[in-house]
């Protein structure tokens, strides 16, 4: 009776106490066991859990939801114009992190918005360097783009 909230039989958390011969005070749980270990459950070698449910089966995980337009975002179309081949890539709101310059309006292309990158795929040399020649577009800048100095 000498704490508040503590019985004479248990602790705080309701469970009670055992002091085994020579030993140390154990604090049991609340139906009187021994509380649950935390070691872990595979060895140490991480090849795969040591027994149970997860043993010998692959894949038994949850498996994450798709996100369409998450996989629709990272491949490129290839798009034709009298100006020549295009690759145009959606960049979705999410995604975009910096500021760019959009070629056609000169206005910045501002992060956490929805652009278009866009590449020559026909480039004179080679895809790699219109690949690296890539620029951002609003996407109505491209939509509604003249074809006169190009």
């Amino acid at each position: 009776m000498g704490r508040p909230g503590v019985s004479d039989g248990g602790t705080a958390a309701g469970g009670k106490e055992h002091q085994g011969p020579g030993r140390a005070v154990t604090r049991l749980g609340q139906n009187g066991y021994m509380p649950r270990s935390n070691r872990p459950r595979r060895p140490v070698s991480g090849k795969g859990p040591v027994s149970g449910r997860g043993a010998g089966r692959k894949g038994s995980g949850d498996v994450p939801e798709l996100d369409l337009e998450r996989a629709r975002a990272g491949i490129a179309r290839r798009e034709s114009a009298p100006d020549g081949e295009w690759m145009v890539r959606t960049m979705t709101a999410r995604n975009a992190e910096k500021t760019y310059i959009c070629p056609e309006c000169s206005t910045a292309v501002l992060p956490g918005v929805a652009h278009l990158v866009v590449w020559k795929d026909d480039h004179l040399f080679g895809a790699a360097a219109g690949l690296a020649e890539r620029r951002h577009w609003h996407t109505n800048c491209w939509l509604t783009r003249s074809y006169r100095y190009r």
